[in-house]
């Protein structure tokens, strides 16, 4: 690469690095204003922590034990105590321990102001109640009182987790990152596990603890796991080019690593790659990671068909954009714009039987026309699979029994990053797409 490639390139990057963060919401729990509580608050066995779930009730009653006893984020705080962590800390240099730094409280734990936390709020608590529900100072005593409504409790502080968007925002938050925390290059190579995100597989993974039945629907208005999981990509999208573009996202010369394809350079020199190839890079190219980009493309293709090819043609540019310094801010900026109008879209669409079995199909065929040869793309490409042929499945639109053997073979593809292989992906999804086929109502 030549001298003035660099320059150029440190230019634009460096332009990159004044654009706004993606779109505004609901302030994060993390963030709001009022006071937080604490676990205990929710755990009595009046409230939240029932044993079984109470048969008269229009909420089950025991979530906080389905938090304490079978949801990792009850442990996360706990995991900062652990050897790896110090080992973390000690080759990032860190001065204090894991479990009092901020950096690593800020997504292990509910970690708002001193001033703002009870004596009840602990952060040995992890990633509690208030930490997605919002700090409950100003609605815990609101939201029994008789006649309270959700809307109510909405308007006291509650945050809107039954929305996707910005329950999207706060999972992302995380679990990819914002501005003001993410988990970067340095520290996954100081020993920090790789971060992935898919919402409605995590939100079913938790595991969930609520019931969606008619009075949810009635409370919080409609449930669409393929929504869910269309608006999560768009979301996490417009997050990564946010974080491309931030004040931090650099490491010296560099940009923020963690937001490429891992696989360019983590992979044996005698293995010859060239994934950038495809959208008219040249060797060498660290891409940048568009799993959710490649998702939103055929996301898009349903929600707004006329803007559907404008956005698949958009990708190409942004990555040689950012691959070449050339134009890269504009392009960064245009595709965040094309996500940020695209999301009400989602929001406000009802996916059909077409809808989902074209979505399907859709992934398996790019899949085997080889879009997802990276890992982070069919990573991504599984679960999402996953995520739709069960939302089929639930709606009658396949029979899904039938998938089992196929989707734990495609499943087991994807188990180990450092095991990929594009060739055993692409054979798996030939037989999904047999189960599929067959699976299909006549």
């Amino acid at each position: 690469m030549s001298t003035r490639t660099v320059l150029l390139a440190a230019a634009a990057l460096g332009a990159l690095l004044q654009s706004p963060a993606a779109g505004a919401g609901p302030v994060l729990p993390q963030n709001a204003p009022a006071r937080s509580m604490g676990v205990a608050s929710c755990a009595s066995s009046l409230c939240h922590g029932a044993i079984e779930p109470w048969k008269a009730s229009n909420v089950l009653q025991n979530e906080y034990v389905t938090w304490s006893r079978s949801d990792k984020h009850a442990r996360a705080y706990s995991l900062l105590l652990n050897a790896r962590s110090k080992e973390i800390a000690g080759k990032l240099g860190m001065k204090e321990a894991p479990h009092t730094a901020t950096l690593c409280l800020d997504c292990h734990t509910h970690n708002p102001p001193p001033a703002q936390r009870a004596e009840t709020s602990l952060l040995a608590d992890g990633v509690a109640c208030e930490a997605c529900h919002g700090p409950a100072g100003r609605w815990l005593e609101t939201h029994v009182a008789p006649g309270a409504t959700h809307a109510d409790n909405l308007r006291n502080g509650l945050y809107p987790t039954a929305d996707d968007v910005p329950r999207a925002r706060l999972c992302l938050s995380c679990h990819l990152g914002t501005q003001q925390k993410f988990v970067t290059h340095k520290m996954m190579a100081a020993g920090h596990p790789r971060m992935s995100f898919e919402l409605d597989t995590f939100t079913q993974i938790s595991p969930p603890h609520f019931k969606v039945d008619a009075d949810w629907h009635s409370r919080k208005g409609s449930w669409d796991s393929v929504r869910a999981w269309a608006i999560g990509q768009a979301v996490a999208a417009q997050e990564l080019l946010a974080l491309l573009q931030s004040p931090r996202g650099r490491d010296g010369l560099f940009p923020e690593l963690v937001l490429f394809d891992c696989h360019a350079c983590h992979h044996p020199m005698a293995e010859k790659r060239n994934l950038a190839a495809r959208h008219g890079a040249g060797p060498g190219v660290v891409r940048l990671n568009d799993a959710n980009l490649l998702m939103l493309r055929k996301i898009a293709q349903r929600v707004d068909a006329v803007g559907a090819a404008e956005f698949a043609q958009q990708i190409p540019r942004l990555h040689t954009a950012v691959a070449s310094g050339n134009d890269a801010l504009a392009q960064a900026r245009k595709t965040e714009g094309m996500i940020e109008r695209l999301i009400p879209r989602i929001s406000a669409y009802r996916f059909t039987a077409d809808d989902v079995s074209s979505v399907l199909f859709g992934l398996i065929d790019d899949g085997l026309a080889g879009e997802y040869q990276d890992y982070q793309g069919a990573e991504q490409a599984v679960m999402a699979a996953q995520s739709v042929a069960d939302f089929m499945g639930r709606r009658g639109l396949l029979r899904t029994a039938g998938l089992k053997p196929a989707m734990r073979r495609l499943l087991g593809v994807v188990a180990n990053d450092e095991t990929y292989s594009p060739r055993a992906f692409e054979q798996a999804l030939r037989e999904l797409k047999e189960s599929v086929q067959k699976g299909m109502p006549k």
